[in-house]
C-alpha cells in the first residue's frame, strides 16, 4: 500500500470523463481526491463547485476529453477557471486522452486547426502546464505556450508482451497504416522483434488492395495503433495479416473509444486480444476479447516528479532484459 504523500501543496481533482482513473492515480501516488461536485442546468450549463481550499497550493486537474468531448472539455475549463479565481498556486491539466488532438493540420482547403484551438482555450483559461499521455500528433505539444510533458505507453504494452512470452524473431510488429510506422518501430525495438507495414494503394475511406510490407508468415503479429475508434483499421489489417500467413494476431491502441459498431467488428476479426489503456472510460459496447492495462501508475509518477520538480524522461523508456546489449 502506498503511503500518504508528505506534501500538502498539492491538491488532485476529478472530473467526470474518467473517475476510474483518476482514483487509480490517487492510490497510486498516496494524494487523495479532492472534494468537488459539478451539474448541468436544464439547459445544459455546467457548473462547478470546488468544496475545499486551494489558495496557493498546486493544483492537478484530471480529465480526458472523449465522448462527449464538448461536455468534458468545457468542464474542465470551467474547473480551471474556477481553481484561478480561488488563488491556486499553479494549474495541471492532466489529460489521459486529448481530444481534438487528430485536427493537427489542414488536410484539405479551409479545414480549421483545432488541437491549437484547444491549447489556446486551455492556456487562456490559466492552464501552467499539461500532462498528456500518447498525444496522436507529437506537435501538438507545440500548440501550447506553456510546458506539455507527453507520456508513452509503448512502455507499458513492452511490459505486457514481454511477460506474456511475445518477443523475439517469432513475433511481428505491425503498423496498420503507413503513418504509424514510428510507433511500430519503437514497439519492434523493446521486443527485439522486426516490423511490417499495411499500406493500401488508396488510403482514405475507400481503403483498397491493402498488401504487407515485411514478412508475417508463420509469426505472431502485434497490430498496434494509438486510437481505437470505429475498429475498422484493426479489422482489416487483421484479415490481410492472416491471408499473409500470421499464426496468431494481438492488437494493441492507447486510447480505445470503441464508437459505434466497433466491437461488433473487432469480434468477427481474427484478433486474440485487444488490449488497450484505461484513459478512456468507454460507455460503448466493448469488444469480448477486450484486455485493459492501466496507465494509472505511470501518471501518478509523473505528477510527483513534476510537483518535485525532477525529470520526468526517465519514464519515456523500458530496457528488455531479453535483448543483447
Amino acid at each position: 500500500m502506498v503511503q500518504p504523500y508528505g506534501d500538502k501543496q498539492i491538491k488532485l481533482f476529478s472530473l467526470n470523463a474518467n473517475r476510474a482513473i483518476a482514483e487509480k492515480i490517487a492510490e497510486a501516488s498516496g494524494i487523495p481526491l479532492g472534494k468537488m461536485t459539478t451539474r448541468q442546468f436544464s439547459d445544459g450549463e455546467i457548473q462547478v463547485n470546488i468544496e475545499e481550499s486551494v489558495r496557493g497550493v498546486d493544483v492537478y486537474i484530471i480529465q480526458s476529453t472523449s465522448y462527449p468531448v464538448n461536455n468534458h472539455l468545457w468542464e474542465l475549463l470551467i474547473m480551471v477557471d474556477a481553481c484561478k479565481r480561488a488563488s491556486a498556486h499553479s494549474v495541471t491539466v492532466v489529460m489521459p486522452y486529448f481530444g481534438y488532438a487528430r485536427q493537427d493540420r489542414t488536410a484539405a482547403p479551409r479545414e480549421p486547426i483545432t488541437a491549437k484551438l484547444v491549447a489556446n482555450m486551455l492556456v487562456k483559461a490559466g492552464v501552467d502546464r499539461v500532462l498528456s499521455l500518447d498525444l496522436h500528433a507529437v506537435q501538438v505539444q507545440g500548440f501550447f505556450d506553456i510546458p506539455v510533458d507527453n507520456l508513452f505507453t509503448v512502455p507499458l504494452f513492452a511490459e505486457h508482451y514481454m511477460e506474456k512470452g511475445l518477443c523475439g524473431e517469432n513475433v511481428v510488429i505491425v503498423s496498420p497504416k503507413n503513418s504509424g510506422i514510428k510507433r511500430a518501430r519503437s514497439l519492434a525495438e523493446y521486443l527485439n522483434s522486426p516490423i511490417a507495414i499495411i499500406d493500401y494503394a488508396q488510403d482514405d475511406a475507400d481503403r483498397t488492395e491493402g498488401y504487407i510490407i515485411g514478412d508475417v508468415a508463420g509469426k505472431t503479429a502485434i497490430l498496434i495503433d494509438d486510437i481505437l475508434n470505429t475498429g475498422r483499421t484493426f479489422s482489416e489489417a487483421a484479415r490481410i495479416v492472416q491471408e499473409g500467413g500470421a499464426t496468431e494476431i494481438y492488437a494493441v491502441a492507447s486510447h480505445g473509444l470503441f464508437a459505434g459498431t466497433a466491437a461488433e467488428l473487432l469480434d468477427q476479426a481474427p484478433i486474440k486480444e485487444v488490449l488497450v489503456t484505461d484513459s478512456v472510460a468507454s460507455k460503448e459496447q466493448l469488444p469480448q476479447n477486450i484486455a485493459f492495462i492501466t496507465a494509472s501508475e505511470l501518471i501518478a509518477d509523473a505528477i510527483i516528479r513534476i510537483h518535485e520538480r525532477r525529470p520526468v524522461s526517465p519514464l519515456f523508456n523500458f530496457t528488455n532484459p531479453n535483448k543483447d546489449n
